[in-house]
C-alpha cells in the first residue's frame, strides 16, 4: 500500500503518521521530543523515530513510505530545507531536510510548523472550500498561514503570515521580538492565562479557567476576556484589510473555547470592517493533528511536482 512518512515536531512532543494516497492516516504514533536533552539528540531522536515509522510501514503495507514530511517550529527555510532557527529546540541551521533523506532513502519536505497546519486546514478542514484562506491558531504565541489555491505561502524569506507580531497596542506591552504591543502579547492563550491569573489570584489560572469563569458571569473575566477579543478583532482587520481572504480560520488552545470566543470575535470584527468584505470567521476543524496531516500532504506533494534527485541532494 502506498504511503509517506508524516511528522510534526513540536516543543514537547512529536506527532507522526503513515498516510495513504487518500490522505487518511494508516498508523499513528507519538513521544516526547527529549527538548532537556539538547538540540543533537532531539534531531537523532527524529532520524531514529522516521526510521522506525519507515520499518513499520514495510512490515506492515509491503513496502516502505515513498516520501516523507516534516512539519518543525520557529524560522524554516523549506527551499533549503533548513531549520533556521528553533528557541524552544536550540536549534541554528539544522540541514533537517538532507539528515532525513539520507537516513531514509526517500525525498523529503520540510515545512514550517503552522504554515503546514494551515496547509492541511485549508485542503482538508475548516478552509477547504475556499481559495483564500487565513488560518491564525491561538496558542503560546500568535502565528498565521496564508492559503492561496490549496498552497501556503511562506514569502521572500519565509516570514509571511506572523500575524501576532501586528502591533494592536502602541506602547504596550514588551514583546520578545523587540517590539511592544504586538497582538500575541494580549491575545494569546499564554497572553489571557497570564492576565486572568493576575486578575484572579491564582498564579496557576490559565487561559481554559478564564473561558470558564466568562460562562458563568464572572465581571473580572468577562473584561479580561473583552480585552482580548478586542486586540484580536484589531490584528484580523489588519489582516484581512491586507489580504482579503474569504475564510478566516481560528484555532489553537483559545479556540477551544468555543462560542465563547466566536461570538463575541465575529462581532468585533463586523463592528471594525467598513469597506472591507466581512469573511467567513470559522474554528479550525483538526485541532493538534493538523500539523501532522500537513506534513503527509507536503510529502505526497512531493511526490507529484518534483523530481526525488532534486529534493534528496
Amino acid at each position: 500500500m502506498r504511503h509517506v512518512i508524516a511528522l510534526d515536531v513540536g516543543g514537547t512532543g512529536m506527532k507522526a503518521a503513515l498516510v495513504g494516497a487518500d490522505g487518511v492516516p494508516l498508523h499513528r504514533a507519538r513521544r516526547a521530543t527529549g527538548r532537556e536533552r539538547g538540540p543533537d539528540a532531539v534531531v537523532a531522536d527524529i532520524l531514529d523515530f522516521a526510521a522506525e515509522l519507515r520499518a513499520h510501514g514495510a512490515e506492515h503495507y509491503g513496502e516502505p513510505a515513498r516520501a516523507a514530511g516534516v512539519a518543525v517550529p520557529g524560522i524554516v527555510d523549506e527551499a533549503e530545507g533548513v531549520a533556521v532557527y528553533a528557541a524552544n529546540l536550540g536549534w541554528r541551521d539544522v540541514p533537517l531536510r538532507a539528515l532525513l533523506a539520507e537516513r531514509l532513502g526517500v525525498p523529503v519536505a520540510l515545512g514550517h510548523d503552522v504554515r503546514t497546519g494551515g496547509l492541511a486546514e485549508g485542503r482538508i478542514g475548516a478552509g477547504r472550500d475556499a481559495d483564500r484562506f487565513l488560518f491564525v491558531p491561538l496558542g503560546t504565541g500568535i502565528a498565521g498561514a496564508i492559503g492561496i489555491d490549496g498552497r501556503v505561502e511562506a514569502g521572500a524569506h519565509g516570514f509571511a503570515g506572523e500575524i501576532g507580531h501586528i502591533v494592536v497596542r502602541p506602547g504596550g506591552a514588551p514583546c520578545p521580538c523587540g517590539q511592544r504591543g504586538c497582538l500575541e502579547r494580549f491575545a494569546s492563550a499564554s497572553a489571557v492565562g497570564e492576565a486572568w491569573a493576575a486578575a484572579c489570584g491564582d498564579p496557576g489560572a490559565d487561559a481554559a479557567d478564564c473561558a470558564e469563569a466568562v460562562e458563568s458571569g464572572d465581571a473580572r473575566a468577562r473584561a479580561v476576556w473583552q480585552e482580548a477579543v478586542d486586540a484580536l478583532a484589531d490584528g484580523l482587520v489588519t489582516a484581512l484589510t491586507l489580504l482579503d481572504p474569504r475564510t478566516l480560520i481560528i484555532g489553537g488552545g483559545l479556540a477551544e473555547a468555543g462560542e465563547t470566543l466566536f461570538s463575541p470575535l465575529r462581532e468585533a470584527v463586523r463592528r471594525r470592517v467598513t469597506f472591507q468584505k466581512l469573511p467567513s470567521l470559522v474554528p479550525a476543524a483538526l485541532g493538534d493533528t493538523a500539523g501532522c496531516l500537513g506534513a503527509g500532504l507536503l510529502a505526497w506533494d512531493l511526490l507529484e511536482t518534483a523530481d526525488p534527485s532534486e529534493v534528496t541532494t
